[in-house]
């Protein structure tokens, strides 16, 4: 009933969202990349776009953006105000992603923003940002996630995300397996004046790598180019700046939704030059983000990834490993893991080496899972030192002490313990 009552709550702010036109985007993995690409795309047309990540690491203020940046906390707390003393006047109990869905709107109206890349919490069709009536829909990819909540087969996840699609939508499907891909077309099957375009068949994409003339003149850094092709138009050499091999989906997915933007009168179409100088500076915190840091005396690498989901660790693991052979000089990196109570800890650290050295923490968050009990979980099993630290900063230093100078520490298993983690390590909101 609380989510029902979003409706309601837009409805006594005086509908924020009546003139927003834009993409949702749901999946169980890559929504965070591939609305990022999305807004670089976007801003390419000289257009104006504001976004809804979710969740935000470090602060509120980061799940509204314009043009990818975050809003000032001035900002933040002037729309949340508006939301919020209409929540009590109006005795409207809300759930906190219908918060932050109606907050975003508020705000987007205050700024004149009309264009929007919103991203789906969890689920589709019952996300608080459905209620926006975006008319682009985006599934990136259906995973086994959520299971409480969503059903515990590809196929009833697939439903549920897949079934944020509305009459005389524009859906983008990312790479789906064939169970959840067989949901899916009959989700579709039940909608009318659908334009569907799905990756690998009306979308396609091919990647190379580069190697750019450096600053000397010599050869620099290679660089991986993407190939994009939609029904609307073939777009070439698109940087793609996120590592790991699973951002080419994500960037393909992107631009295949900013040309159903385009298709339905949304946007211009982006200058070329114009789009890959804005996808080259693309940045996503948190997504195999890694720092160079001190911890008091001791200095090393810091790897911050935000996988949450066995499927998640899986995809990313091969970019972890890779850098792990690249600092092969060095002892064995240290995982610094945590995670929410009804996640599959056991699944989302099988992809990684048994040998290294792993320490356990419990975030601030209020579901977070017990690490005395991971550990009960993990450590006969683990070739390598097991520990526990009480809180995130005791985790950083514990696991500094084990990877000894210029190691490297591998953050992953939970967004919260990401967040938590820049914020100790000094690092900015962004």
């Amino acid at each position: 009933m609380r989510q029902a009552n979003v409706s309601r709550l837009l409805e006594v702010l005086g509908r924020p969202e009546r003139g927003l036109r834009g993409m949702l985007v749901v999946g169980t993995n890559g929504k965070g990349s591939t609305c990022a690409f999305a807004v670089s795309a976007v801003t390419a047309t000289g257009a104006r776009v504001g976004s809804m990540p979710s969740p935000h690491l470090q602060e509120l203020r980061e799940r509204i953006r314009i043009d990818g940046i975050p809003v000032t906390r001035a900002e933040y707390a002037a729309a949340y105000s508006e939301v919020w003393r209409a929540i009590e006047r109006h005795d409207l109990p809300v759930l906190p992603q219908g918060i932050h869905a109606t907050t975003a709107a508020v705000h987007f109206r205050r700024a004149g923003v009309a264009l929007t890349v919103a991203e789906a919490s969890i689920g589709g069709s019952r996300a608080a940002a459905a209620e926006l009536g975006l008319d682009v829909k985006v599934v990136t990819g259906v995973g086994l996630d959520h299971t409480r909540l969503l059903g515990t087969s590809l196929a009833e996840i697939a439903e549920a995300k897949v079934g944020a699609a509305r009459d005389g939508d524009h859906v983008v499907l990312g790479r789906l397996d064939p169970e959840a891909a067989t949901a899916a077309e009959r989700v579709l099957g039940e909608r009318t004046g659908l334009t569907v375009w799905r990756l690998g068949h009306e979308i396609r994409y091919t990647t190379r790598l580069a190697r750019p003339t450096g600053q000397d003149g010599g050869p620099g850094s290679p660089v991986t180019l993407v190939d994009v092709s939609t029904p609307r138009a073939v777009h070439r050499d698109l940087p793609c700046p996120l590592p790991g091999a699973h951002q080419h989906h994500n960037l393909a997915v992107a631009i295949a939704s900013v040309d159903a933007l385009a298709e339905r009168g949304h946007i211009q179409e982006p200058d070329g030059d114009r789009l890959r100088a804005r996808l080259a500076a693309t940045r996503w915190p948190g997504r195999l983000e890694l720092v160079e840091t001190r911890l008091g005396d001791w200095t090393g690498r810091v790897l911050l990834e935000g996988a949450t989901n066995p499927q998640g660790v899986e995809t990313v693991a091969p970019e972890i490993l890779r850098r792990a052979r690249r600092d092969g000089d060095g002892g064995a990196p240290v995982l610094l893991f945590a995670s929410m109570g009804d996640k599959d800890a056991s699944g989302m650290l099988a992809p990684l080496p048994a040998d290294w050295p792993l320490v356990l923490t419990r975030t601030g968050a209020t579901r977070a899972a017990d690490p005395d009990a991971l550990h009960a979980r993990f450590a006969p099993a683990r070739r390598g030192p097991c520990v526990i630290a009480e809180d995130t900063p005791a985790a950083l230093h514990r696991a500094a002490e084990l990877a000894g100078a210029g190691g490297l520490i591998v953050v992953i298993g939970s967004l919260r313990l990401v967040g938590e983690a820049r914020t100790a390590l000094g690092l900015p909101p962004a």
